[in-house]
């Protein structure tokens, strides 16, 4: 990389640690970059996942007040997203590219629609609770753990709009506010990024310049999206989600 590349990605990565960590999908922000300065799409994709580590955890600890009385069920979850990160970063070296190409919009078009109404879900199901007697599962039971899974085997594979669905099942499912599932969000995206680097470190090959931006320029992010997305009402977050993934979607659409 020439200079002003490296600066491009470097920028980029501060870009992406602070949307990943407000919202996700900070990954449609790098691998354009990564691309232009020359790196093929594999070596792009597992340079990304490694870069954005640090982003990951600067942003967690900078949710780490909302995460208090959440242990438990971090560590729940924290298998689902270490199942399925290390099982999509295992399919993006064994299947064709094109494989989730098709797919990948449409889960993020349905993960929008479900924030969108997750108000009116959340209200609807306890609605139902309070009529059967039944109190909200503090992890969000079975159905929380198998589509946290899923999306972190698409996490594991490209991670862009990761963040999206994991907000849109944790908001349908769990009786919280979105700021503390945003803060669960931050983790269970460091623990995808982190299995799949680690698993990419022994196969694939890594452009390390492009790592080293990354890493730097998203730990920053982390720090300055924390402090953004605290200060942010339910409503202007969810807006926030919704606009990023519309843009999430054009993108994916014209890759």
């Amino acid at each position: 990389m020439n200079i002003w590349e490296m600066l491009a990605v470097f920028v980029a990565g501060i870009s992406a640690g602070t949307i990943n960590t407000i919202v996700g999908s900070g990954t449609l922000i790098t691998f354009p970059v990564l691309l232009a300065t020359g790196l093929p799409p594999v070596t792009a994709t597992v340079s990304n996942a490694l870069g954005l580590i640090p982003g990951s955890i600067s942003g967690a600890i900078g949710y780490r007040a909302e995460l208090t009385g959440q242990r438990p069920r971090v560590l729940r979850l924290s298998v689902a997203a270490l199942v399925g990160g290390f099982t999509g970063a295992v399919l993006l070296l064994a299947l064709p590219s094109t494989a989730f190409e098709t797919i990948v919009p449409i889960l993020v078009a349905l993960a929008l629609v479900l924030v969108i109404l997750q108000p009116r879900i959340s209200k609807a199901v306890q609605r139902r609770r309070d009529r059967d007697g039944a109190p909200a599962h503090p992890d969000g039971g079975p159905l929380l753990f198998v589509g946290l899974m899923l999306a972190s085997v698409y996490g594991g594979y490209f991670t862009a709009a990761q963040g999206i669905i994991y907000l849109s099942l944790m908001g349908m499912l769990l009786d919280d506010t979105m700021q503390r599932l945003n803060a669960v969000k931050n983790v269970l995206a460091a623990i995808v990024n982190s299995i799949a680097a680690l698993f990419f470190l022994f196969v694939a090959d890594f452009d390390w310049t492009a790592v080293v931006l990354i890493a730097v320029g998203s730990a920053i992010g982390g720090q300055i999206g924390a402090k953004v997305g605290r200060r942010l009402s339910p409503t202007v977050l969810r807006v926030l989600i919704v606009a990023v993934g519309t843009v999430a979607i054009v993108q994916l659409l014209l890759r």
